[in-house]
């Protein structure tokens, strides 16, 4: 038993590590990519080189292609190690589903030891293959009565090739009456449809020969071909013809029943059922002579079927059609006399018992409206009768058996006199003979209006623009409501809803006119003080009960420009003229005044721009349009005057533009103090009461300075000394207000003086007023631990402390740099 057991147990041990190793080996693949259609011992690849096998092992190893679920097309050369066709190859028969790729798997297998080599040879399409229709013939029956523009399917074709070489396109032989549409599928494939172009007729030509090719999109390319062979069918469009309009024939009034008084021929051009005819009496030949005469729907034989009685008739007249059995069938007429033919027919009869001739719109369902009886003299089946309304599905009125041969006609749904006012009411009694007699009776139901509909504005909400400063009884529009009712409940009367705004009444300011509605402003607008108005206006009827709807009005004012521009800056009293003074030295660029004005218009008639209307040197000063500010363009020379004098206008963008001028006459004073970057120190003053007395001070205190100003250079020149500055106690930093300062004339003005000088510190000073009462003075700056420096000023003298602040604004500074 052991020795049994022992083989068995390496045989296992060897074949576990023998699948391990092939597995290993299996894993990887090589690719390899050919036509098909290649011809036996082409050479496909080197085995030996792509697999890193020596030439000689693979007949060692006893090298073996083994292909995978299909026949073995390739061999290998164990002399060269070489992969070569074996035999052609059809990638169509390989690869039966129409894919664009196509593998051949194979293992390469050696031995001793076992090692297995995968490879996947993509096999490549080439265009070898014709399209090829499954219907080498189609036939297709059309109708000539088929409309321009019909598809027909037709059968496509089919191409073994894929990608390119698949079917790309198809052509239709010559044809005035048919062409065709291809379509693209999701999967790509070509489909065609032919196309009606043209309008067939069946008698001109009754059938069509095409030719259907279908063109691959190979190098070159190749094509198939099927026949379409089209059959015209029939419409029935030919009328029947007989060979003379009337016929004129004999018959004794002894004639027996079965005679044969004439057999009519018609022709019909059509074929099939379109050429088959029924003859049959027209509605003109009288029931009596159908009755004395019959005719044979398909031979058109007239044979005597009655009794003829020469007494009481001694011609018949008969209307005979010939009609095809077509779909739309078609007939012909023809007329035959026959002597001594009569016929007897009664008519149906109604009769309308009562009957109202008007209802009102909103009666009830149900509402009588007339009781009717019918009648008919005949017996049997031709005495029967059936009594219908006209149009009874749309009419809303249905009728009611209420006994036998009487009938009521009543209201089955409710009236509206604004959809229709009036009725007319066909009744119509028909007996069930053959052919069926009828005979109509009409009631006419006129509709009474109720008032049920209130008025109704085109709009529910009118924006009505009025320009400001309208005259008074000005037509602003006119608000028209419709109402559908008739009579007095049509006649509409306007009324404006009464709101206040501002403790004034709307009727105060806006007026309707009742009867049509024109609405009128009773009083002129001023934009700048009212902008919109919004209220109500109401239409009522003249209806018991009254009707009414409203309407939202909304006014809007439009703006004019009535307003010019007013200066609010630089301030002025009326008339007056704004002064400025300024140093000479003022730099170029310098901001003298800035004018605002303001406009209490709107939009572009409230946009200021500013111009110079007068200038004493227009080289000196410039104007920007548009924020008004005042700057000088160069600096000051010694030939120009003193004395300046501005006129700026300021003009709004209205049309026509309105405006408004200021006058600014700019003074120039000359002041020196030693030159270095300047700071700023307000000096409050009190203003005087006695203008007089103001004035004359100034005066005095300007030339003062002056002529201090002007020793001050003469000894700099000469001495040239360092500036000094004087303490002042603290007690005394309180003094710096003098009551006799100098004011200018203005109350918002710019103080700004440095004069420049390389050999010697320049004094110079312009005071200003402001509308808080303070002064700026501009002054050297003092080194750190120098004091205060007092500078002169008329009847006043007082400490400045030096600070590093910046040149002054017109706005006040406050004291900085105290300790």
């Amino acid at each position: 038993m052991a020795r049994l057991i022992a083989p068995l147990r390496t045989r296992l041990v060897v074949a576990v590590f023998t699948f391990i190793a092939l597995w290993g080996y299996a894993l990887s693949i090589t690719r390899y990519s050919i036509p098909e259609e290649m011809e036996e011992g082409s050479f496909v690849a080197n085995l030996a080189t792509d697999l890193g096998l020596d030439v000689r092992s693979l007949e060692e190893r006893n090298a073996k292609l083994d292909v995978i679920n299909s026949k073995n097309y390739l061999d290998i050369n164990k002399d060269t190690g070489e992969l070569i066709i074996r035999e052609k190859i059809d990638r169509e028969s390989i690869c039966m589903t129409k894919t664009t790729s196509c593998f051949m798997k194979m293992d390469v297998i050696l031995s001793n030891p076992v090692r297995i080599f995968n490879i996947e040879l993509e096999i490549m399409d080439i265009n070898d293959n014709a399209p090829v229709f499954r219907r080498r013939t189609m036939h297709l029956d059309i109708s000539e009565a088929t409309p321009p523009g019909e598809r027909f399917s037709l059968t496509n074709a089919v191409d073994a090739d894929v990608g390119a070489n698949s079917i790309k396109t198809y052509y239709l032989s010559e044809s005035k009456y048919f062409n065709i549409d291809i379509q693209t599928g999701s999967d790509g494939s070509k489909y065609v449809d032919l196309v009606l172009s043209g309008n067939l007729d069946r008698e001109e030509h009754s059938l069509h020969n095409l030719i259907l090719t279908a063109v691959d999109g190979g190098v070159p390319p190749r094509s198939g071909t099927a026949s379409i062979i089209i059959n015209v069918l029939d419409i029935n469009d030919n009328a029947p013809l007989f060979s003379q309009p009337v016929f004129a024939v004999n018959v004794s009034e002894n004639a027996v029943a079965g005679t044969v008084v004439m057999t009519l021929n018609a022709t019909d051009l059509d074929e099939g059922t379109n050429a088959e005819l029924i003859y049959s009496y027209t509605l003109y030949t009288s029931e009596k002579t159908q009755e004395l005469f019959s005719l044979d729907p398909n031979s058109g034989e007239i044979k005597v079927k009655g009794v003829i009685d020469y007494e009481e008739s001694q011609s018949f007249e008969m209307h005979i059609q010939a009609q095809d059995r077509g779909a739309n069938p078609l007939s012909g007429h023809c007329k035959v006399m026959v002597f001594i033919t009569d016929m007897n027919d009664n008519y149906p009869e109604v009769t309308i018992k009562s009957v109202k001739r008007a209802l009102s719109e909103d009666v009830s369902v149900g509402t009588l409206i007339a009781v009717v009886s019918v009648s008919d003299r005949d017996s049997g089946v031709n005495g029967e009768v059936e009594l219908t309304l006209n149009q009874q599905e749309i009419l809303p009125f249905l009728l009611n058996k209420s006994s036998e041969g009487y009938f009521e006609l009543l209201v089955s749904k409710p009236l509206d006199r604004e959809i229709i006012s009036k009725y007319d009411i066909t009744l119509r009694v028909t007996d069930k003979g053959q052919p069926p007699l009828s005979e109509n009776e009409t009631i006419t139901l006129e509709i009474l209006d109720v008032n049920d509909n209130a008025p109704t504005f085109p709009q529910s909400f009118y924006t009505i623009h009025v320009v400001e400063n309208n005259p008074p009884g000005a037509l602003l529009t006119s608000l028209s409501a419709f109402d559908p009712d008739l009579s007095e409940n049509q006649y509409l009367v306007y009324f404006i809803m009464e709101k206040e705004i501002v403790n004034t009444s709307m009727s105060m300011l806006f007026s309707i006119n009742p009867e049509n509605g024109d609405l009128y402003a009773l009083k002129t607008f001023d934009y700048e003080r009212e902008r919109n108005f919004l209220f109500h206006i109401e239409a009522r009827d003249s209806g018991v009960p009254p009707l009414s709807s409203n309407v939202t009005v909304h006014i809007i004012i439009l703006d004019q420009n009535d307003n010019k521009p007013l200066i609010v800056s630089p301030w002025r009293a009326q008339g007056s003229v704004v002064e400025e003074v300024i140093p000479r030295s003022t730099d170029k660029g310098h901001l003298i005044a800035k004018v605002i004005a303001i406009d209490a218009d709107s939009e572009q008639n409230a946009r200021v721009t500013y111009q110079l209307l007068q200038v004493s040197d227009s080289t000196l000063f410039s104007l920007d349009q548009y924020n008004g500010e005042i700057r000088t363009t160069r600096m000051f020379s010694y030939r120009d005057p003193r004395q300046q004098r501005l006129v700026i206008v300021a003009k709004d963008n209205g049309e026509p533009a309105l405006s408004a001028t200021v006058t600014i006459k700019i003074s120039t004073v000359e002041h020196a103090m030693p030159f270095s970057e300047t700071t700023e120190l307000p000096l409050e003053y009190d203003v005087f009461t006695d203008l007089n007395l103001y004035l004359v001070i100034g005066l005095g205190a300007v030339s003062f300075l002056l002529l201090i100003t002007i020793l001050v250079i003469i000894v700099l020149k000469c001495q040239k000394p360092k500036p000094k500055a004087i303490k002042i106690p603290p007690a005394n930093r309180n003094s710096v207000i003098s009551r006799n300062s100098v004011i200018s004339q203005r109350s918002s003005t710019i103080a700004d003086s440095t004069l420049i000088s390389s050999d010697a510190y320049w004094y110079s000073l312009f005071l200003a007023e402001t509308r808080k009462g303070k002064v700026v003075v501009r002054q050297p700056i003092i080194p750190k631990g120098a004091g205060y420096f007092v500078s002169s000023i008329p009847r006043s003298i007082g400490p400045s402390e030096t600070t590093d602040s910046r040149a002054s604004t017109l706005e006040s500074e406050p004291r900085r740099g105290l300790p």
